[in-house]
């Protein structure tokens, strides 16, 4: 059996744990690091974790001789380096939370410890592990629209989610965290060269925080939802948004974050005192709201990604493909394949495993799946990204930001 070690007890981690529950008499949760007292303990408790193995910080596991065979890395984004360093230099796999690191230099300083290691590794890109892309791939490679020329692709975020976690939430502001495309949209870009099979050599990039600035709070708008007048009609008052998540599927995940304890009175009270309960015009947030990346691929084909906030809830991310002989468009479930010599269109339904938030359409569980069928086995092959691979593609979301920075074509080294 094999032994694992989470680092962060919050959302990614939390549900990556859950996910390995499938797989009981293969692997065992043996020991956690989380800062947040209440996130801690209630891990502790919910995976009995004894004692030696539990730390408020990561150095101090790291610090001891190895205690399991591998690491599960959630933390936030800007500490992702450090740990993951570490842990290869002591000899334990890892899996580690999208993205890899916050700059191109921890990027590569990761691959570097991991290659001399000779550990498995692998960021999650859990978008390449859906039947949906298994599919969509195997469609492609049989030749069924001919080569591949080019590929529109649209990230539909959401505007609550945005609101949620990137005007009130952890990664709102890139001081703390980082840039929205590298939060956000990196395993997007991987995909968008995973599909096409080719890596990405240019790129050109617009976007801009348009909405959620304080020019464009309302007058008389209050500080905190829980004490503005104006909260009927706001779209994005906490108590509606909060509210309607309780209604929902995804309410235990959205409602952690918030408070770990999630009862109604609870929730009140941390929207009422903490950061979710901020009128979003009035936030210290910094990151984009919307983004376009134009890119080229190796080959001379070329894509076209857009990340938006303004959409609707619980979507799935948007797909066209343009071939030679035929096109795909594809929206997470299904995927409709026409054929330009019979003029016919085929449609390939019930793709996706579960619904668009429950684990990234099931691509979570999948993900978890490969890496206890790696570790068992030990051959990197079998996760579908290796840390060279995510490296090039981590190389185009940080070139992309840097032309939509500067106004121009980025080449990627």
């Amino acid at each position: 059996m094999k032994s694992i070690f989470i680092i962060g007890a919050g959302d990614r981690g939390s549900g990556y744990a859950a996910a390995l529950r499938k797989w009981p008499e293969r692997v065992r949760i043996v020991g956690v690091a989380e800062p947040r007292e209440a996130y801690r303990e209630a891990f502790v408790r919910e995976y009995g974790i004894p004692a030696d193995n539990v730390f408020a910080c990561w150095r101090g596991a790291a610090e001891r001789e190895r205690f399991a065979d591998a690491v599960l890395i959630c933390t936030q984004d800007a500490l992702h380096a450090d740990p993951a360093v570490a842990f290869a230099r002591k000899g334990y796999h890892i899996l580690l939370e999208k993205p890899m690191a916050t700059t191109a230099d921890d990027c590569r300083r990761i691959v570097e410890a991991v290659e001399v290691s000779d550990v498995l590794f692998a960021v999650c890109h859990v978008l390449r592990y859906t039947p949906y892309t298994h599919r969509l791939k195997d469609l492609i490679a049989r030749g069924r629209i001919g080569d591949p020329v080019s590929i529109q692709h649209l990230e539909p975020v959401g505007y609550a989610h945005q609101a949620h976690s990137f005007v009130r939430g952890n990664w709102r502001n890139e001081a703390e965290s980082t840039f929205m495309l590298l939060a956000k949209s990196c395993h997007d870009l991987d995909w968008l060269s995973y599909v096409m099979g080719q890596p990405i050599r240019r790129v050109s990039s617009f976007g801009s925080l348009f909405h959620f600035r304080p020019e464009n709070r309302p007058a008389n708008a209050a500080q905190r939802c829980t004490d503005c007048a104006l909260a009927g009609d706001c779209l994005y008052s906490a108590g509606k948004v909060y509210s309607e998540i309780f209604n929902h599927d995804i309410a235990p995940a959205v409602l952690r974050i918030v408070n770990p304890d999630t009862s109604e009175e609870a929730l009140r009270e941390a929207l009422r005192t903490g950061p979710y309960g901020r009128c979003v015009y009035a936030c210290d947030n910094d990151v984009v709201d919307h983004q376009v990346v134009n890119m080229e691929f190796g080959n001379g084909t070329s894509g076209v990604f857009t990340m938006t906030a303004f959409t609707e809830m619980h979507k799935m991310r948007q797909t066209r493909i343009f071939g030679t002989r035929g096109q795909i468009v594809g929206d997470g479930e299904s995927l409709d394949v026409h054929d330009f010599l019979t003029d016919t269109t085929e449609r390939i339904a019930g793709l996706a495993d579960s619904a668009a938030w429950e684990g990234h359409g099931g691509a979570d569980q999948n993900m978890i799946d490969a890496f206890v069928d790696a570790l068992e086995s030990g051959d990197q092959n079998i996760l579908l990204s290796g840390p060279e691979e995510t490296l090039m593609t981590h190389l185009a979301v940080f070139a992309a930001e840097q032309a939509r920075r500067e106004k121009q074509v980025v080449e990627i080294d």
